[in-house]
């Protein structure tokens, strides 16, 4: 399995705090299937992005596991003025694993009317895009249409293992299982920030998608789309599953 978005660098966001913290997440990732992670460390008003710190501490890391598992460069880029600018400039600078798919996220706050315009610019810039969790989003939630439309605008979704999962509550399960039955659960990860809540674990979720959707349904989620990502390939559309009868009993 390949995640596309985690916090598993230490030291330079809300996830991991040290090299240890880090290493007991990618242990715990490996041990759990995963052959490839992308440290996806915060660009936003919090957490500053430092090119050189990032890069230093993916070597560490890189480093302490060996071949383990493999770790990959990328970025949970908010959609800020500076950095939308920044990214426009540099296409593959936030970029998973330098290549063309750029991890996005959104305001729970606000999202602004022209958010369809400026990830138009994104685009046209060279890079493909993928919205984290949308569907842990309230505005989201509310105005599905508008997620929608932005699919039909070339977006792809990622969801979070832990929604589908109820750890976020009914909402977010629900919103998730929508979007997949729409054909837009197109990449599911586990926005890990570390070992006892927020976990780097795709196996549960892999079996909840085959149990509910089918092995090809869990399989493009976790596995193929992902894969695509990193290489810098891109996707075939996704067909939206249709639900096994509780869970393929009768």
């Amino acid at each position: 399995m390949v995640d596309i978005h985690s916090h598993v660098l230490p030291g330079v966001d809300d996830g991991a705090a040290t090299l240890e913290d880090s290493i007991a997440m990618l242990t715990m990732a490996a041990e759990a299937g995963t052959t490839d992670i992308v440290a996806t460390s915060h660009a936003n008003t919090e957490f500053l992005w430092n090119a050189g710190l990032i890069e230093q501490r993916l070597g560490e890391v890189r480093q302490a596991v060996g071949a383990r598992i493999r770790v990959h460069p990328g970025c949970e880029l908010h959609l800020t003025f500076d950095n939308v600018n920044d990214a426009i400039q540099h296409p593959t600078k936030y970029t998973i694993n330098h290549k063309q798919w750029l991890l996005i996220e959104f305001s729970d706050l606000i999202i602004f009317q022209n958010s369809s315009e400026i990830l138009r610019k994104l685009r046209e810039a060279g890079m493909s895009l993928i919205i984290a969790h949308p569907e842990r989003n309230q505005i989201m939630n509310n105005r599905p249409e508008m997620v929608e439309r932005w699919v039909q605008e070339g977006a792809f979704l990622q969801l979070t293992a832990q929604s589908l999962l109820g750890t976020f509550g009914s909402m977010a399960r629900k919103y998730g299982e929508k979007l997949i039955e729409k054909g837009m659960g197109h990449f599911v990860a586990t926005d890990a920030h570390d070992v006892s809540y927020r976990v780097p674990r795709l196996d549960e979720v892999y079996k909840w998608l085959t149990d509910k959707y089918g092995e090809e349904c869990a399989r493009k989620a976790c596995v193929d789309n992902p894969l695509a990502a990193i290489t810098g390939d891109e996707i075939s559309p996704t067909t939206p599953p249709k639900r096994r009868k509780l869970f393929g009993l009768f």
